[in-house]
């Protein structure tokens, strides 16, 4: 008898799917946490058009910026020089490549990723530059474009804003 009340109880939806009540707690839960994620991103200056306008190449790019692929999106992070001197700048004793960092993020980790990003890497302001993965098969392109398109969504949900940098624009 107790069992067969256990199976009736756990037979009311299948498994993998939400009720109605928990479906809603589940996005009040998802905005919440990107309300929080908008709140971290605040912290960083709006971008300055006149620093990184005439960046058109990564190498040149100090902001994070992102590399879209068919399953991830990989952060590329630089971090500030703590040492505000220009003696000895990226050179042996202070290599730019020290102060790098590359995050490989899945699509639902990212605004995650963005928002801990630290300050001091941001010296244009709150600007990401965005690139598609290269040497990408043909099979996965489709996928490689519905992620740069989810991708540049949820960065405008954070009020990031994205640079291209082949084009010398604004997205």
């Amino acid at each position: 008898m107790c069992f067969l009340a256990l199976l009736l109880a756990g037979c009311k939806a299948h498994p993998g799917q939400l009720t109605a009540k928990e479906l809603a707690e589940q996005q009040a839960e998802q905005r919440a946490e990107l309300e929080d994620e908008r709140t971290a991103l605040q912290q960083i200056a709006p971008p300055a058009k006149s620093s990184y306008m005439a960046i058109h190449s990564f190498d040149a790019w100090m902001n994070p910026y992102l590399t879209v692929q068919s399953n991830v999106v990989e952060l590329h992070v630089t971090r500030g020089d703590a040492n505000p001197t220009s003696f000895g700048v990226g050179g042996m004793l202070r290599p730019v490549a020290a102060r790098q960092a590359e995050l490989t993020l899945s699509m639902d980790k990212l605004a995650e990723g963005i928002s801990a990003v630290p300050a001091d890497a941001w010296p244009y302001g709150r600007v990401v530059a965005i690139e598609e993965a290269h040497h990408v098969p043909a099979s996965a392109e489709p996928a490689v474009r519905r992620n740069l398109e989810a991708t540049v969504a949820k960065l405008t949900d954070l009020g990031v804003v994205i640079y291209d940098l082949n084009e010398g624009k604004l997205q």
